[in-house]
């Protein structure tokens, strides 16, 4: 079943937003107030319509209430906070179950999540803390989520790993963090046949070599233990 999104509020987050979602295949209502930004988008979003969001009649007219997730990223400068506010109750009475908004701060969050929002956006704090994260643990690579502070991270053995057990390692005793699985690097000592294999149950007796990938769950501030070298 294709999943039906609505994205009201056209600027650098919500026509990315939106191209994107259109991109994966999904069904894309895009909104904006402004022509110019419509004709923008027009081409990359096969559903974009010019309305007022603070109206819930023009949005009902567009089938906005039939869509599954509703995301408000109506700009917040002058007016915009107390449009985004509208759009969010309008939605809700509307009957629409997911509805996200993007705020610009921790007070605009609290505000949107008291007027109906399902969850809160904040791209420019949680862009400013994935870098920070970035900067501090560069050995991490891709990181999923899974619970607030905890992620599954693949991380590219280092020197000091070559060679080593699994056991040898001790991972969880020396930093906290379980190992998952180990893919075998292309340049690392593994035996030629062997490179590029995945080890889905590494044993204590497994041998981790250089450059091998190794994918570890944990806290990400232990993640952040980890050795670079």
């Amino acid at each position: 079943m294709i999943k039906r999104f609505a994205v009201i509020g056209l600027g650098r987050f919500g026509k990315k937003l939106a191209i994107a979602l259109a991109m994966s295949g999904a069904e894309v209502i895009a909104i904006d107030k402004e022509r110019a930004v419509i004709d923008d988008i027009r081409d990359q979003v096969s559903h974009v319509v010019r309305l007022d969001s603070t109206d819930e009649e023009a949005l009902k007219a567009q089938g906005v209430d039939k869509v599954g997730v509703a995301i408000v990223g109506i700009g917040q400068k002058g007016k915009g906070f107390e449009s985004a506010i509208l759009t969010v109750v309008n939605l809700r009475q509307m009957g629409v179950k997911q509805i996200y908004a993007r705020a610009e701060n921790l007070i605009a969050g609290e505000v949107f999540s008291k007027v109906g929002a399902t969850e809160v956006i904040y791209p420019e704090i949680e862009s400013a803390q994935r870098w920070a994260y970035k900067l501090i643990a560069p050995q991490i690579g891709e990181k999923i989520d899974f619970a607030p502070g905890y992620s599954l991270a693949r991380v590219k053995s280092p020197a000091s790993f070559d060679g080593k057990t699994v056991m040898d390692l001790q991972l969880r005793q020396k930093y906290s963090v379980n190992l998952v699985a180990i893919k075998r690097g292309e340049h690392s000592k593994a035996k030629k046949q062997d490179k590029g294999e995945i080890i889905n149950v590494p044993m204590p007796n497994t041998i981790i070599y250089q450059d091998d990938i190794l994918m570890v769950a944990g806290s990400d501030a232990d993640l952040a233990k980890l050795p670079q070298e």
